[in-house]
């Protein structure tokens, strides 16, 4: 997803720009800070957010730590109830329970009462880099393409190259997912048509009046 901002974001950006008839020069500046502005608040956005998320399993974690120590037997009745619930019978969801308290309790409650592990816990700084990099990876594609190719081909030249990476993209992504393939490269393709159009003519308006 962060790749597909970043091809989107860009391409509309150069389009809008080349549209209001600006120069390589202004196009390459326009590009390149739209690239590290977008990284920037991608890694921003996805640091607070999985911040707040690390935020609230520490307090999770802090407060089953407390029940631990203050009511460990109905601590026990709880973690055997959720294996219970999970299929097995109450005697051997007893003991599952009882042996996996003895051998750490806190991780035991943590990963079957809480849903939280070490393989899904959150990761602010892995989480906001990882966003910054597939952002400029994405963005990297269109604004590669308009330092390439003469000023009077912008447009076609941006427009195609990053219609075909989105529809990839999209296509990529549902088969991923186990979704139709044709249905996501098809919405992948038509939204970034529209929002590539949308922007160009924008441009394309003020350059006009301008």
């Amino acid at each position: 997803m962060g790749a597909d901002d970043g091809i989107l974001s860009t391409a509309s950006l150069l389009l809008g720009v080349a549209a209001a008839h600006g120069s390589r020069d202004n196009l390459l500046i326009a590009g390149l800070a739209g690239l590290v502005a977008g990284a920037m608040s991608m890694a921003a956005g996805e640091y607070v957010s999985v911040h707040s998320q690390a935020d609230t399993e520490q307090a999770d974690l802090a407060l089953e730590r407390n029940e631990l120590k203050t009511a460990n037997k109905g601590e026990h009745e709880e973690l055997a109830a959720i294996y219970v619930g999970r299929g097995l019978e109450p005697a051997l969801a007893t003991e599952v329970a009882n042996q996996l308290m003895t051998h750490n309790a806190l991780q035991a409650h943590a990963r079957d009462e809480l849903g939280i592990s070490e393989t899904l816990r959150a990761r602010p700084i892995q989480a906001a880099t990882a966003s910054a990099i597939s952002f400029s990876v994405g963005a990297a594609v269109p604004l590669l393409v308009t330092a390439i190719v003469p000023r009077s081909d912008v447009i076609p030249f941006v427009s195609a190259t990053s219609l075909v990476c989105l529809a990839t993209l999209g296509g990529w992504a549902s088969r991923t997912g186990g979704a139709n393939v044709a249905t996501g490269t098809i919405r992948a393709t038509f939204w970034g048509a529209l929002a590539m159009a949308v922007t160009a003519g924008v441009g394309a308006l003020f350059g006009t009046i301008t």
